[in-house]
């Protein structure tokens, strides 16, 4: 086998596509989970806050009265050329899960899969880059497990901890709440357009800055301010989480067209018919329980399935927490954009 010199290949050439637009579709994932998340003589057990029924951002066990221990973990093939920048964006992705659900890191361990032939120093950059977010999201990097795959694949498991009842969950809002969102979207949509060579590098830049950038200020701040109903925004799209958040919390999700974030070009993209392949599957999930009021324009229900890496969070605010929630998260220098509602009604979505 001839070894890929490191100056003549290119990361996303070795995979079809890249970082959350790989994830399986949500409806598919719901079916082949079904009926599991309980043990085989009945319910789960007591001391699991959070698992598979109802699905949440990661697991959460509650060891003691004022602790739970947070479990997740997330990887994917590559979405830039650059190792470390690679290495950087798989953490960050990886590590929101657990700030999603309120936590903080305690450390982390890597899953990869590389070809044989990737040359060291490649390997080297992928997992000093994750270690280095690891490190900015207060945790370590401790281990890990590496196996050979012609498409190279990489992601955290990892584990934090949280008070049991300051957790952030799916299930938490309620009617009367207004919704927040931490990072612009289309991440998606500027990467698939950078393969086919219709995304600037300027917009692809300001792309990558959000994937890296950590989920860990913005929960700290929400938590801090007495939220609990949040997720991230990832492959399934805002569409698609919302759906998750909606259902959970029995309430219909009100998001307001002309307010959502999107990242420079990434509009553009999505109006010269660019889209993800993920983005069919997050379309499949929504589509009997979404309503699209037709003065929409397509490019915005577009992003809005967009699945996005390194999404921000999707938060559920009480009215009367609407005032500390800002300040908190000036104080925290956290960017957010107030983009819809929760309404009582059937569990569905609704772009207006």
């Amino acid at each position: 086998m001839t070894a890929i010199e490191p100056s003549a290949f290119r990361l996303t050439e070795l995979t079809d596509c890249g970082g959350c637009a790989a994830k399986l579709g949500a409806d598919l994932l719901a079916e082949a989970l079904a009926g599991l998340g309980a043990e085989a003589g009945g319910e789960a057990p007591g001391a699991l806050i959070a698992g598979l029924d109802p699905p949440d951002d990661g697991a959460a066990y509650r060891v003691s009265d004022d602790l739970a221990i947070i479990g997740t973990l997330d990887f994917f093939p590559p979405l830039v050329d650059d190792p470390r920048t690679f290495g950087e964006i798989a953490a960050a992705n990886a590590l929101s899960d657990v700030f999603a659900m309120g936590g903080r890191v305690l450390f982390a361990l890597s899953i990869a899969a590389f070809p044989e032939d990737l040359p060291r120093d490649v390997l080297t950059e992928i997992f000093a880059g994750a270690s280095s977010k690891v490190r900015e999201a207060g945790g370590t990097l401790a281990g890990g497990h590496t196996i050979r795959d012609p498409e190279p694949k990489y992601g955290l498991a990892v584990i934090g901890a949280a008070h049991p009842d300051r957790l952030l969950r799916k299930g938490g809002a309620l009617p009367g709440d207004r919704l927040l969102l931490t990072k612009p979207l289309g991440t998606g949509l500027l990467v698939s357009g950078a393969r086919q060579g219709r995304t600037s590098d300027a917009d692809l830049a300001s792309a990558i800055d959000t994937m890296r950038r950590l989920d860990r200020a913005a929960s700290e701040a929400l938590v801090g301010a007495g939220v609990r109903a949040a997720t991230d925004v990832t492959g399934f799209g805002l569409l698609g989480h919302g759906l998750e958040m909606a259902r959970a919390s029995g309430t219909r999700f009100t998001f307001e067209a002309a307010a959502l974030p999107a990242l420079p070009g990434a509009l553009a993209i999505a109006a010269a018919g660019v889209e993800t392949g993920g983005a069919a599957h997050n379309r499949r999930f929504v589509i009997g329980s979404l309503d699209v009021d037709p003065s929409v324009a397509p490019e915005i229900v577009t992003l809005a399935h967009d699945p996005q890496t390194s999404g921000g969070l999707l938060v559920a605010v009480p009215a009367h927490l609407v005032a500390p929630v800002n300040a908190a998260l000036d104080a925290a220098a956290v960017e957010r954009w107030w983009i819809g509602r929760v309404e009582a009604g059937e569990a569905r979505v609704v772009l207006a």
